[in-house]
């Protein structure tokens, strides 16, 4: 069955949902959210579903899960995976907790999980033969924008240096190995984009505290 692996997000950057609704909706126990997320990826054809919420690279565990006390600072949930039918991604801040006991993020988690079952229902009655109801979903490769803050910098370097992490802004020596590798998959020299090579500058320099 398909593994679920977590990876943070330095920070949410889909639309923010005005009008949430309460995590109590659902009261599936989260062992089975996840036993429903691996199904819909392994029926979906993807070896792994990577799940990520706004929380320090500290809080996962080696095997890739959150650890116990892991500190999730924003109610989104983002799963994304490689299927039969392209790189697809959901995100989702829907649902917010508003009693004791719930966990808005897990609660978002179900609901992404929950969807691709609907989804998939469509192709019941051989309706749709290419999966067209997942064109909506498809990933899209992101365009980094000119960083502004520390935390806008480190995202584009995660991004150049193609990591599935974020370094701490604070650990020269993990900014500085991010920055070679971007540096290598940037570089017009190495046929990468002079756009994305004139942003990881500016970002150096943010992150550097040097003139912008």
């Amino acid at each position: 069955m398909s593994r679920v692996v977590f990876r943070p997000l330095p920070a949410w950057t889909d639309p923010e949902k005005v009008d949430r609704r309460s995590a109590a909706t659902f009261r599936a126990p989260w062992d089975k959210t996840l036993r429903k997320l691996r199904e819909e990826a392994e029926l979906l054809g993807a070896d792994e579903a990577v799940i990520q919420v706004v929380v320090a690279e500290a809080d996962l565990r080696q095997d890739g899960m959150l650890r116990t006390r892991a500190r999730v600072l924003h109610p989104g949930a983002v799963v994304s995976m490689d299927t039969r039918h392209g790189p697809l991604r959901y995100a989702t801040d829907t649902y917010e907790a508003r009693y004791p006991g719930d966990v808005d993020w897990q609660a978002n988690v179900r609901a992404i999980a929950l969807a691709l079952e609907a989804l998939r229902a469509v192709d019941r009655y051989g309706v749709t033969r290419r999966g067209e109801q997942y064109v909506g979903w498809q990933a899209l490769p992101a365009t980094p924008a000119d960083p502004t803050t520390p935390r806008e910098a480190v995202a584009l370097l995660a991004h150049l240096a193609r990591l599935d992490f974020t370094p701490d802004p604070g650990n020269t020596a993990a900014i500085e190995a991010a920055y070679r590798a971007a540096a290598r998959h940037a570089h017009p020299d190495h046929g990468g984009n002079p756009e994305d090579f004139k942003r990881l500058q500016l970002a150096m320099r943010i992150l550097r505290g040097g003139p912008r």
